[in-house]
């Protein structure tokens, strides 16, 4: 690592809701930079108006926040390389592509819609690759090609024009990637991208260097999908004079689908069932799609499922906490080959720290669930039930469903315990075990469990043949939490009280 200042940036497009992968680049950056005291910015790349998305900026904010990524430089927390809106920088990229093309870098393209159709289906019809490059542009219409004199006068008479880069013919476009190491492409394999377009207005390449350059980014961290693009970039910032202080990149694999088939979509979200965005998204069409937060997620659940979906630790370990990331993040150990996606790892993970959680942090999870049944015993009560039960759940929403019968009688009986397991012999036995341990005041779980054993013992039966009835007669459930700490909250009253509904009904 060199001793340049870390400044790593997310610069996501509000476009619509921010994807979970998108969520992952953003949580890599935000890792790296702080485990070498480095800078976060959060920069809003806004220059394809027509795809502009109503509060979506706002979405890429809160989702960021949710997840606890703090943003060092953005819109909203300013900076000293501020704007960080492309939309409020556009004075800055025009006068670039212009010395590109006093440089002999770029130049003026003049082409219509129609010639460049033409140029394109000649060469598809000639079986050739049918872009603008170092051979076809030779043919067109642009200043490469037109004269000085002629070139000037379109230009003073307000012709429309378009700036592309002009690339080698045959070059070979080397450079390093933390995750991939050295990558190789040739400039022929390459097209003159446009850098600004006819209404003057920088296409991401252009604007994404210059930015990235007057912003002092040390590391581009960015996902595979722009690994094309790199070598063009690489060109941009040798043809701009700035390649020694050129960032270094990381193109980070794919988040694929569940069967590792293509990228994963919004569709495939909505298909399996599961989210994609970190928050509820409402599109301006009014169509509404859940997101993390929304269906239970925890966030440091969602933080620590996306951080293992591309990186591995040098150990086995797989829970987590923000600062264990921060200190065992390293690009070095983030795969080349795509993330399958796995939604029920994803719920253990949150069952992880679920599991984690505390007491008080439980109570706030659930607390649009409460009602005046669950708070009649008091908070210490309720508490102790959702410290219970949190272990048997993958989302804290689903334990007072799971609950009921804590706070009132059982609604129903499962069957399959009463046909195999209840009978008037197994009946007997657990009102012998509930009297005595009225008669001995017995309140504790460990004290139930022990009289358990003994009173057992004495009837010379086996001491498992009761737990499950007893469950069963006092929850109506076949499974739950540690019998008898469940006994011991409900107390010697309700448990005999229990008891006498069963017997009524079998």
């Amino acid at each position: 690592m060199s001793k340049r200042e870390v400044r790593v940036r997310f610069a996501p497009s509000p476009t619509g809701p921010l994807h979970i992968g998108g969520v992952r680049t953003a949580l890599y950056n935000y890792l790296f930079a702080r485990q070498h005291n480095g800078k976060f910015l959060l920069r809003i790349e806004d220059t394809d108006q027509k795809r502009f998305v109503e509060g979506a900026e706002e979405y890429i904010n809160k989702s960021l926040a949710w997840l606890g990524m703090d943003i060092d430089e953005g819109v909203a927390e300013g900076g000293e390389y501020g704007p960080y809106k492309q939309s409020e920088r556009m004075d800055k990229y025009a006068a670039y592509a212009t010395q590109l093309v006093q440089d002999g870098y770029a130049y003026y393209a003049f082409d219509t819609p129609e010639e460049l159709n033409e140029m394109r289906a000649k060469l598809e019809a000639n079986n050739m690759s049918a872009k603008y490059d170092a051979t076809s542009r030779m043919s067109m219409r642009n200043s490469l090609t037109l004269s000085e004199d002629e070139v000037k006068e379109r230009l003073d008479r307000g012709d429309n024009y378009i700036i592309r880069i002009k690339l080698p013919r045959n070059e070979e476009i080397r450079f390093e990637d933390h995750i991939r190491g050295w990558i190789v492409f040739n400039s022929s394999q390459l097209d003159d991208k446009v850098l600004l377009k006819e209404d003057g207005l920088p296409t991401y390449h252009l604007a994404n260097i210059v930015d990235d350059h007057l912003m002092n980014i040390s590391h581009v961290i960015r996902g595979e999908e722009w690994l094309p693009s790199a070598p063009l970039h690489v060109m941009l910032y040798r043809y701009l004079g700035w390649e020694d202080t050129m960032p270094q990149f990381a193109h980070l694999p794919l988040l694929l689908k569940p069967d590792g088939k293509g990228k994963l979509s919004k569709r495939d979200g909505d298909r399996l069932g599961f989210p994609v965005f970190p928050l509820e998204w409402k599109s301006p069409e009014g169509e509404i799609s859940t997101g993390y937060r929304e269906s239970g997620y925890m966030p440091e659940a969602v933080i620590n499922m996306l951080a293992m979906l591309g990186w591995h630790p040098s150990d086995n370990q797989e829970i987590f906490n923000i600062k264990e990331l921060i200190a065992a993040f390293s690009l070095e150990r983030v795969s080349k080959s795509g993330a399958k996606f796995d939604m029920d790892k994803a719920k253990w993970y949150n069952h992880q720290f679920l599991m984690r959680a505390s007491t008080e942090d439980l109570r706030k999870m659930v607390d649009a669930q409460i009602e005046p049944k669950h708070l009649a015993k008091g908070e210490e009560y309720l508490e102790t039930v959702l410290e219970m039960l949190k272990e048997k759940v993958s989302f804290a929403s689903e334990i007072l469903p799971m609950a009921q019968y804590f706070f009132e009688n059982p609604a129903s009986y499962d069957e399959k315990v009463q046909k195999k397991k209840w009978n008037a012999e197994v009946a007997s036995h657990i009102t012998a075990y509930i009297d005595g341990l009225v008669s001995r005041e017995l309140t504790t779980a460990s004290a139930m469990e022990e009289y358990l054993s003994t009173y057992a013992e004495e009837a010379g039966i086996n001491k498992g043949s009761l737990m499950q009835p007893l469950r069963w007669a006092v929850s109506g459930q076949a499974g739950g939490p540690p019998i008898f700490e469940m006994l011991s909250l409900l107390g010697l009253p309700e448990i005999q009280n229990r008891l006498a509904l069963v017997q009524a009904k079998a």
